[in-house]
């Protein structure tokens, strides 16, 4: 659990409420079904629009990972690569199947597999660079939907100020319509700005922080599996990792 985050929500809410009620404003001015109808499935669409469903999906499901990260095993992973070093210079790359079918992370899997297999070392790091770019590409286009949303969001709690404003010219003639016309206008510009800046944008902030640590995990994988398929000692492939932590 992230309680950064969780507290940083909740600072958000405390703050925006508080803030309500020392101007002496009611709580439940601030609830308006129409503008949340209009800026939050106008921003949905928008976002839609702009990208295929199993990227908004990906990026929908992320959103869990500002509340409870993925877990970090980079320490693991350093430790578990001096074994294989170790292992392999004493034993052959073969011996390393059984820490390959034990992998639970797929692309350790695959780069033990390209070592058993006796894959040319350059080859191996191409393939698993590929790898690395095939996953950051996806994760990076899938995060950019908060970002988006983002930018979507106060240009269409805008619009949903002009639908409102556009409802109180409408009724002028009938002062007990003037003030719900009002009130969805300017609650409709707080709900976009405020979603863009106090969700959306630091959501796509927190998940891109998450996406850059795992791709620089990953790539420090490659490097071990590379340093292994040459052959080298277990000295040299934690100097490759010390690099990477540098």
């Amino acid at each position: 659990m992230d309680w950064a985050s969780v507290a940083g929500f909740l600072l958000v809410v405390i703050g925006i409420g508080a803030g309500q009620l020392m101007e002496g404003g009611n709580l439940a001015s601030l609830l308006q079904p129409a503008a949340f109808v209009i800026v939050v499935l106008g921003t949905i669409g928008a976002v839609l629009l702009q990208s295929r469903m199993t990227t908004f999906q990906r990026g929908v499901s992320m959103l869990r990972w500002v509340i409870s990260e993925p877990p970090d095993n980079s320490r693991k992973n350093v430790q578990d690569a001096l074994v294989w070093s170790v292992v392999a210079r004493r034993e052959g790359f073969l011996s390393l199947e059984r820490y390959m079918d034990t992998a639970k992370d797929p692309f350790i899997s695959k780069g033990l597999r390209l070592v058993i297999d006796g894959v040319d070392p350059v080859r191996l790091k191409d393939i698993l660079d590929v790898d690395i770019s095939l996953f950051e590409m996806e994760q990076r286009q899938a995060a950019k939907i908060w970002e988006s949303a983002g930018g979507y969001s106060p240009t269409i709690g805008i619009l949903g100020a002009v639908l409102g404003l556009i409802h109180v010219m409408e009724n002028l003639t009938d002062p007990a319509k003037l003030g719900g016309g009002i009130a969805v206008a300017f609650v409709a510009t707080i709900y976009g700005v405020g979603l863009a800046n106090l969700l959306f944008l630091p959501v796509s902030n927190k998940l891109k922080e998450i996406i850059s640590k795992e791709i620089v995990r990953r790539e420090m994988l490659s490097d071990i599996f590379y340093s292994i398929a040459l052959g080298d000692s277990p000295r040299v492939v934690e100097e490759r990792v010390a690099n990477h932590k540098n």
